[in-house]
């Protein structure tokens, strides 16, 4: 969960008819919702209200949601309703719903959850700062109908309504830009690459309420690159739905390969990240592009959510266990540190004993530096919920726990495997130890929260420094290095 941060400047309003509010943004979910949020941040600022930390600060909460599986659902109804209990006894008038699971559920949330004074989809963003200030005279905004967003046009990822705010230090005359405030600080941040997703995977329900795949421009991109590094970011973390999709719908297929250098071009800028890789749609100039660009870190995301062909199939996406180790093989042969990480799917409908094999001996040859394990379950309005051949939770939970041990071992040796390697730390915290300053962040093979961490054990640090340094030790994923350099 992320809250606002104190830093940037407060947005006052100089209007009596809009008098100054307190906001606070509780974000869930992933990091595309982290830029969402700081682009709602942005909208509220520039509309008069004054971004507070603590929602108990707040007159009014906003809490973006996720609405992606069971687990994150239940954990953004949780925090609307610990947000609620606030309006009892501090300064708080309202809470309002936005967010994947208030686009996603709409009219039938704000029925069962009459604790939220709003559910908002996302076409209420463009003019949030107004329709907060409906909530709290008093109005009641009807949640809309939920309808699938592939096909309605596509849900823009810049301010195309509002063409006079824009991201801080970048001239009107540029166009409209995403309207963005950060709301943490840090030497990192993540930068919108894209929107929704074309893809069908038959168990995802993603593109029904994010709607088709929608490209940002390359220039909209690079000046958002640019005011990142004017305040203090020295990597980028490129994030949508599927970034190898990214282009398709501006006429180039390859526009992230030419993206990509000149995104570790821009002045501050020192780690280019990206994240969600299609293994099925990835090409080899891209493979290429991202293991050999200065700047870009060899790190590859990587989408296998199994490696049983006949599942995969089922799954509506493709490969096996050879294509997968072909295209790992190409990765390592081009950057032999990469890091590699994906995400597995355990107990899809039909999935037999061999499919389970097949999957469990694909993750040992694969030797991939981390790897999520989730347990399938029905998902609303999703091909799979209708397949046949479905396993009882019992079943899941039980291999869920057994590719989850074998992940665990295979993390460990992985990190292991990583001894006496030469790394570029890029320091995130800081505390102080009895030999000097500890500091802790990520070394160029792993991403940001999922990854681990790599700790450095001495030497005089700042936020922002990127250090070369040696891993002298592995603790599951995370890692103990020492500077090369005193």
């Amino acid at each position: 969960m992320t809250t606002t941060t104190p830093g940037a400047p407060r947005a006052v309003s100089d209007d009596p008819d809009h008098p100054d509010v307190t906001v606070a943004l509780v974000t869930l979910g992933c990091a595309r919702n982290d830029v969402d949020s700081e682009e709602l941040a942005g909208r509220l600022a520039a509309g008069g209200f004054r971004l507070v930390e603590d929602p108990a600060d707040a007159e009014t909460v906003v809490v973006n949601t996720c609405g992606f599986v069971d687990a994150a659902k239940k954990d953004s109804v949780d925090t609307l309703l610990a947000a609620a209990d606030l309006k009892g006894s501090g300064r708080t008038r309202a809470v309002v719903a936005v967010g994947c699971l208030a686009e996603r559920y709409g009219k039938d949330l704000a029925e069962s959850l009459p604790e939220a004074d709003a559910v908002l989809g996302f076409d209420d963003y463009p003019d949030i700062a107004g329709r907060l200030r409906s909530v709290l005279a008093g109005e009641v905004l009807h949640a809309h109908t939920p309808q699938d967003r592939r096909r309605l046009l596509p849900i823009s990822p810049v301010d195309r309504a509002a063409g006079h705010l824009s991201v801080p230090g970048h001239a009107p005359a540029s166009g409209p830009r995403a309207v963005r405030r950060r709301l943490s600080g840090g030497p990192m941040a993540p930068l919108k690459l894209a929107s929704g997703c074309d893809r069908r995977c038959s168990f995802c329900a993603i593109p029904t309420f994010r709607g088709s795949f929608l490209s940002r421009r390359p220039s909209d991109i690079l000046a958002e690159a640019g005011w990142l590094a004017r305040d203090g970011v020295r990597e980028v973390f490129l994030v949508s739905e599927n970034s190898t999709s990214y282009g398709k719908d501006l006429g180039d297929l390859r526009l992230l390969e030419t993206l990509l250098p000149e995104l570790a071009a821009v002045d501050g800028i020192e780690r280019v990240r990206v994240s969600y890789l299609q293994p099925a749609e990835i090409r080899p100039g891209l493979v290429e592009t991202i293991a050999t660009t200065p700047g870009v870190s060899p790190y590859y995301d990587l989408s296998f959510q199994h490696a049983s062909a006949t599942v995969l199939r089922r799954m509506r996406r493709f490969g096996d266990p050879d294509s997968f180790l072909g295209l790992l093989g190409r990765v390592r042969s081009l950057a032999p540190t990469a890091g590699v990480r994906s995400n597995v799917i355990v107990g899809f409908p039909g999935e037999t004993d061999g499919d389970l094999q097949t999957l469990c001996d694909f993750l040992v040859a694969a030797r991939l530096d981390v790897t999520g394990v989730f347990g399938y379950s029905d998902e609303d309005g999703t091909e799979a919920a209708t397949l046949d051949g479905k396993l009882d939770d019992t079943e899941i939970r039980a291999r869920v726990e057994h590719v989850t041990d074998l992940v665990e071992q295979l993390t460990a040796d992985r990190a292991e495997a990583r001894l006496g390697d030469d790394v570029v730390v890029l320091v995130e915290s800081l505390e102080d130890g009895d030999d000097g300053t500890v500091a802790e962040g990520r070394a160029d093979h792993q991403g940001p929260e999922v990854d681990g961490s790599t700790r450095l054990t001495r030497g005089r640090y700042a936020l922002g420094d990127l250090v070369p340094a040696v891993v002298v030790a592995a603790e599951g994923a995370d890692l103990v290095a020492e500077p090369a350099h005193d």
